[in-house]
């Protein structure tokens, strides 16, 4: 079953062929400038392709992952702040606009009659958003009934974020920015699983920013990091969010060794698990 993730076995979940959003490319005469977020190297460099119904982006800091989600929602008409279509006018969030979005081309296949932008950073302002609608007298209907049916500050951050997901998110085209910031690992697992049903209905698609490697675990997704010159496709294996992962709970003592000493280790610097150890076993 496509709900049960299982890495080895890599059935697919994603399935090719049925997305909405195809491929964005920079355009480069729109580009008049190096200033934020045009320096990026995966920035100047844009062009990825989409085939598959889940995609994730991953990389470090600051290489403009949820830049090009920010882009993405723009050119969908959602938030940038997050949200769906009928928050575009609310200003909820600190963020309004997208400088990529205006220099970058998206090509679809078909656009989805519905769409939504999760992004965990901004939630408090989404739920600020729904209780000042359901003050105001002048706003028909129940701001909440799509949202679990209370406001969203009456409940944990990760259980804001579930009712968001369990109550709005159905189908379409599906913007998360580090899901993981709000959800335990076994309420990751239960964000994979509900992924894995709407991507077997065959009307949804997904492309997430993430730092998670269990999330990276979906069955026949696509991982692009974009650390380096160019955004481009890489294994699970190969991330350092599965290297480092698994070697600190392998190996605790090597990684403490390292991180105990004088000089501790730069960001880009992270110690290499011990030789021949930290791969996924067969």
């Amino acid at each position: 079953m496509c709900s049960r993730v299982n890495a080895a076995a890599r059935q697919t979940c994603a399935t090719i062929g049925r997305v909405y959003l195809e491929r964005i490319t920079l355009i480069a005469e729109r580009v008049s400038s190096d200033e934020y977020p045009f320096h990026l190297p995966a920035i100047r460099t844009l062009d990825i392709t989409f085939s598959s119904d889940v995609t994730f982006f991953v990389g470090e800091n600051g290489t403009g992952k949820t830049t090009v989600i920010e882009a993405i929602a723009a050119l969908c008409r959602l938030p940038v702040s997050g949200g769906s279509r009928n928050d575009l006018a609310a200003g909820h969030g600190p963020e309004s606009d997208s400088a990529l979005a205006k220099a970058v081309r998206p090509a679809f296949r078909k656009r989805p009659s519905d769409a939504y932008f999760l992004r965990a950073e901004f939630q408090g302002h989404f739920a600020s958003l729904l209780d000042a609608r359901n003050a105001d007298p002048d706003f028909l209907g129940d701001p909440y009934a799509v949202y679990g049916g209370r406001s969203l500050h009456t409940r944990s951050h990760g259980e804001a974020f579930l009712a968001i997901l369990q109550n709005r998110i159905r189908s379409g085209l599906l913007l998360f920015d580090e899901p993981e910031s709000a959800l335990s690992p076994q309420r990751q697992l239960v964000l994979l699983a509900h992924m894995a049903q709407l991507t077997a209905a065959g009307q949804s698609q997904f492309i997430i920013a993430t730092h998670s490697p269990i999330l990276l675990t979906f069955p026949g997704a696509r991982i692009l990091s974009f650390d380096g010159p160019a955004v481009h496709e890489v294994s699970l294996d190969d991330t350092s969010h599965y290297q480092i992962t698994r070697g600190i709970l392998d190996h605790p003592e090597h990684y403490w060794r390292h991180l105990r000493a004088p000089t501790p280790p730069a960001d880009s610097q992270a110690p290499e698990p011990p030789k021949g150890r930290g791969r996924r076993r067969a």
